[in-house]
């Protein structure tokens, strides 16, 4: 196929000097002196890309690129300067460049930059050909997305536990989806209409666990000002959603315990006992059958959480699902971000896969929001994409949590502008949890 190249600069020997080089490496080649001329231009000819400097008169290099994402969104813009300042770079990349070169040119570069930005171009033709895999986000599933044995698997336990009120044990690593599972058990049960409410029960000390999910009275306790409905109130007969249930104490599981026999529990403080009607879903990535051994979770408490059991297998064995699974993200990254959602490209996904993502299903979404912020609308390439070395932190794979949570706030921050409402919606939390993240390490 033809590739048909703008180059725009008000230095005529540079037009020249470049064109020739670009001919001889059989592209279609026009120039134009300044921006206005390379609109005019376009009437002419239909260019795949421009090469566009950027200090000109008339119309400047980065107000031609504006422009053209207006009037012409399918021509990639490669930008040059001899002024490389670190404003002009962002304000590039911020507007959608394809790429950022600067004078004096190296053809080599030049050469290996348009090389790169035609194959980015193929990879999106042959993506939009295929036609994208079909979302899932508003789907009775909430967001699972696999077509591997085990998620069918999965699947089919999520159809038999929503078609009864039964306590859901939902085990796998950190990061597998497990708060997914239970939204999807709920989202598809004859209760879906009702609150589903999710208690981060590690999150919490075991006293204030206790009346976040009982309430309390007024008076109950220092700073109890005024009386709360706990989150089973607040679930009515919806569901209640326990992460991390093994973290627990146990004097909070014998009146969990109770809730479960009873379907009675009391408010902190309160004399008068109160009745609920909620369906309550665990969730743990522990061994909870050692804590038990161990004398630190109650065996009756773990059989009347255990009625449905449903195991969530780690990324790295349900390998085969890692493509769907990005392509879903990428698309939710970019309207998150508010961009058109970039296109993995075939060295992007190879790299995907042969990661064992010791991190799971949150660690491939970080990895893949941090490449559409860098894509920038285009193609994700192997270079977006940052993957820890299996030799990393000690031959370990794993980073230490404050470094990794101080990387993911900061890119939240930076790819959201510093909108903080925005910037927490992509980390998946609240606003005031971001402003405590934020002062912890000292970001701005």
């Amino acid at each position: 196929m033809p590739r048909r190249v703008l180059i725009v600069d008000d230095d005529p020997t540079i037009r020249a000097s470049l064109a020739e080089a670009l001919v001889a490496d059989r592209f279609e080649v026009e120039v134009a002196g300044s921006g206005t001329a390379a609109l005019a231009a376009m009437q002419r000819m239909t260019p795949d890309v421009i090469v566009s400097d950027v200090r000109m008169d008339e119309m400047d290099g980065l107000s031609l690129l504006r422009t053209l994402r207006a009037r012409a969104p399918d021509v990639d813009v490669v930008l040059m300067t001899a002024f490389d300042d670190m404003p002009t770079v962002v304000a590039a990349m911020r507007d959608g460049a394809a790429e950022f070169l600067t004078k004096p040119l190296d053809l080599h570069e030049v050469r290996a930059v348009l090389r790169r930005v035609f194959d980015d171009r193929r990879t999106r033709r042959q993506a939009k050909t295929n036609g994208s895999a079909p979302g899932t986000g508003d789907s009775p599933l909430h967001g699972l997305v696999g077509r591997t044995p085990q998620m069918i698997a999965i699947y089919k336990l999520i159809g038999h536990a929503a078609g009864t009120r039964a306590t859901v044990l939902i085990r796998g690593e950190s990061g597998t989806g497990k708060e997914l599972v239970a939204r999807a058990i709920h989202a598809n049960a004859a209760a879906a209409d009702e609150p589903f409410v999710a208690v981060n029960c590690a999150a919490l000390p075991s006293t204030l666990l206790e009346s976040e999910l009982f309430g309390h009275v007024r008076g109950a306790f220092t700073g109890a000002v005024a009386s709360r409905r706990g989150a089973f109130a607040q679930a009515g007969r919806g569901t209640i959603f326990l992460d991390e249930i093994g973290d627990t104490s146990l004097e909070f599981q014998s009146k969990l315990l109770r809730v479960l026999q009873d379907h009675e529990y009391q408010p902190v403080g309160a004399e008068k006992i109160e009745r609920t009607e909620a369906r309550v879903i665990a969730a743990t990535h522990q061994d909870l059958e050692q804590l038990i051994a161990e004398k630190r979770f109650r065996e009756d408490l773990y059989y009347r959480l255990r009625v449905v059991e449903i195991v969530i297998p780690p990324l790295r064995e349900r390998r085969a699902d890692v493509p769907l699974l990005a392509e879903q993200m990428v698309r939710r990254a970019g309207a998150a971000l508010g961009a058109a959602a970039p296109v993995l490209s075939a060295g992007a996904l190879e790299k995907l896969m042969e990661h064992d993502w010791p991190g799971n299903v949150r660690e491939l979404e970080n990895c893949v929001m941090r490449a559409v912020v860098l894509a920038a609308g285009s193609v994700v390439r192997p270079e977006h994409l940052s993957i820890a070395s299996p030799r990393r932190a000690g031959g370990t794979g794993v980073a230490p949590l404050d470094v990794v949570e101080r990387e993911q706030v900061s890119l939240a921050l930076r790819a959201s502008d510093g909108n903080k409402s925005r910037a927490a919606e992509l980390l998946g939390i609240s606003r005031p949890r971001l402003n405590r993240l934020i002062e912890k390490h000292g970001l701005s």
